[in-house]
């Protein structure tokens, strides 16, 4: 018996299509990547069953970086295992919690071989304004750890960005 051709295109279309993953994917990149050393080091804090709200890149569509960060939240706030990694230009961050609800924060800058900071997580999971999750403080980035990043502000010390704070570079003279 013959198989028209075109039954046989349809049929292998709908046997791949019931073997995709029914997980979203909120990759913005094309192609998925494997595990690297923060990947892994989010999924050691958030344990075996902790579910991948996500790996987006800077070219994330809002409604991919809500949807990861609406997994994140309802996850955290449900004390259920999850991760979530922001692939930026130069850096790799990301944030997990635990099963207990404790909160994990990685961080790798740095190519080839990346320099990987990791360490619980110094506030509460918010979303930022760029959409992404945080468990640090505005303006507290890159204070991981006992040291401060560069561009840290100390806790405590006034932020010299905030509003209603008067700009100490004089604007450029126009002629």
């Amino acid at each position: 018996m013959k198989i028209p051709p075109i039954l046989l295109v349809l049929s292998l279309t709908a046997s791949v299509a019931c073997n995709k993953s029914s997980a979203p994917s909120n990759s913005s990149s094309s192609r998925a990547k494997s595990p690297d050393a923060v990947e892994l080091k989010l999924q050691e804090y958030a344990g075996a069953s902790s579910t991948n709200c996500g790996r987006l890149d800077v070219h994330a569509t809002a409604d991919q970086s809500k949807a990861a960060s609406d997994c994140a939240m309802q996850s955290s706030h449900g004390k259920r295992p999850f991760y979530v990694t922001y692939d930026m230009p130069g850096m790799t961050v990301g944030v997990a919690g635990d099963a207990e609800g404790k909160l994990y924060t990685v961080q790798a800058q740095g190519s080839p071989s990346p320099s990987v900071t990791t360490g619980a997580c110094p506030s509460q999971l918010r979303v930022a304004s760029s959409g992404r999750v945080t468990c640090f403080a505005p303006g507290d980035m890159g204070s991981m750890g006992a040291g401060h990043g560069a561009g840290a502000i100390p806790p405590g010390a006034a932020n010299p960005h905030a509003s209603g704070t008067a700009n100490p570079h004089p604007a450029p003279k126009t002629n």
